[in-house]
């Protein structure tokens, strides 16, 4: 089914709800799903709101040029997005793949609604990984000295691609200032701790040298500061003093998948709205 998605931010004030239902009601359009959030701290409103196209009296290219008024009246921010127009993820991954095979396997049972292009990896194992699920596989090495001009060589061929974010499914690489603003919340990433506990590299031994009693993942949007950015979906485990640190790996791979996942799709289907350092996500 056809449908058509708002997202929406503004401050809050009354009678927002009602227009934006009004805007849809006039012109014949039936709501399937809404939901709205009220941050009483910043007293910032957010609304995402999903409604068929079949009947509705506005073509699609039409529908922004006659929200428009109605936006500037409540001076929101607004992304409008179609269910049937599949976004384009590209997949970057070093030499661990779990999270990498977890994701493709979802694509091929169609439990993520994207198109996957590309894999860009700084490990060339992953090339046979992209040869099994026909897939382009790009082999980036980088290192302190190329890193600016590998980037623009990835760059390229993601606009090439026509991108449209990027999954990074355990990738050992920090991009560069440059790199990040040029895809500015459209990269997610998967960390294995439960962020802001274990940052950086090797949290599961950072984990186990503390003795931690649960262990986590959290998945984010990428930003200039390391494993700083949004947060997007956590989970967690327990862990005991009978577990060692290749338990904690284990155990904590599942959970890598699980929200690795999650947020994915939850981007894929336009649940997610950032603001500042937070996000809001939609049922």
């Amino acid at each position: 089914m056809d449908t058509a998605i708002l997202l929406i931010s503004c401050r809050d004030q009354k009678g927002i709800t009602a227009a934006v239902t009004n805007f849809i009601y006039q012109y014949q359009g039936n709501i399937e799903h809404a939901d709205q959030h009220i941050d009483s701290q910043s007293n910032v409103f957010f609304m995402r709101i999903e409604w068929s196209l079949k009947g509705f009296a506005l073509a699609k290219p039409k529908i922004i040029a006659k929200f428009a008024p109605l936006a500037k009246k409540f001076k929101m921010d607004y992304s409008l997005y179609f269910s049937a127009e599949t976004s384009r993820m590209a997949i970057f991954v070093s030499e661990v793949t779990h999270c990498l095979y977890d994701l493709l396997l979802k694509f091929k049972e169609k439990q993520l609604f994207c198109q996957i292009p590309l894999i860009i990896s700084n490990h060339s194992q992953a090339k046979k990984i992209a040869e099994d699920f026909n897939i382009k596989f790009f082999f980036s090495q980088k290192n302190p000295q190329n890193k600016l001009s590998a980037e623009k060589k990835e760059i390229a061929i993601l606009r090439k691609e026509k991108i449209d974010f990027i999954a990074l499914a355990r990738y050992g690489q920090i991009f560069t200032r440059q790199f990040v603003k040029a895809y500015h919340t459209r990269i997610i990433n998967i960390h294995h701790s439960f962020l802001p506990a274990f940052a950086g590299s090797n949290p599961y031994r950072q984990a186990y040298s503390r003795g931690v009693k649960i262990i986590g993942a959290t998945s984010h949007y990428v930003t200039e500061k390391l494993d700083a950015g949004p947060i997007i979906e956590q989970d967690i485990v327990r862990v005991s003093h009978r577990d060692c640190l290749e338990d904690l790996r284990f155990k904590g791979q599942d959970l890598e998948r699980t929200v690795f996942s999650r947020a994915v799709r939850w981007h894929l289907e336009h649940k997610i709205l950032v603001y500042g350092n937070k996000t809001v996500v939609f049922d």
